[in-house]
């Protein structure tokens, strides 16, 4: 080896050296990072829990005066997780299940939920993925009709059939079923639960916060 090529090997060693420990540095610091950020991902959301009561409509508890329900909504970190039970409805009955704007009459802004079935004992119940929180509201900027974003936090349950109610003496006075467009088929009966406890502007989405 002659001094130059020796003079040379002294001189790109430690800068080999150097580069090497950078590159192993780089290396730690992006390893970290995505371990961080895989960490981060993986940190599962903190869901929390809302409970609420479903009383009965104006005129239903003197016709079933053991008609109730009861609402418990989890959070997600995507959606909400909505699960509905009821009990001392007529047996075998079918009911449909929405977000309403106002509890009672005119209701407001309504979007159908979910079927809900009774057993034999009068019991159901239907759990429903959705937005049932503080920011749950329909817009339609335009098209056949002009909504401004307007928020739903109401829940109401309407009996599907329109006999089920009238033959149950929930009517008093009317000589023929009383329908309502609060199903599939827009052939629905009245209302028999919902969440009037709540003021009107503040139902109880309103209080389910993400």
């Amino acid at each position: 080896m002659n001094r130059v090529q020796s003079l040379a090997r002294r001189v790109s060693a430690p800068r080999s050296a150097k580069l090497g420990a950078l590159g192993a540095a780089v290396a730690i610091a992006a390893a970290t990072g995505l371990t961080a950020a895989a960490s981060a991902a993986a940190t599962p959301h903190a869901a929390q829990t809302f409970s609420f009561a479903l009383k009965p409509s104006p005129g239903i508890a003197a016709c079933l005066p053991n008609a109730r329900g009861r609402v418990t909504i989890t959070t997600g970190a995507l959606n909400d997780t909505m699960k509905v039970t009821v009990q001392g409805m007529p047996p075998h009955a079918g009911f449909d299940l929405f977000v309403i704007q106002q509890p009672n009459k005119p209701f407001g802004l309504s979007w159908y939920q979910s079927d809900l079935n009774a057993d034999e004992d009068g019991q159901g119940s239907a759990t429903v993925r959705g937005i049932f929180d503080a920011e749950t509201f329909t817009v339609s900027p335009g098209g056949t009709a002009t909504v401004p974003p307007t928020h739903q936090f109401h829940l109401g349950l309407w009996f599907n059939n329109p006999n089920t109610p009238f033959k149950l003496g929930c009517e008093p006075g009317a000589t023929t079923p009383v329908v309502t467009p609060f199903n599939g088929e827009q052939h629905a009966g009245i209302q028999a639960l919902n969440t009037a406890q709540f003021p009107v502007n503040a139902g109880p989405l309103s209080h389910v916060h993400r």
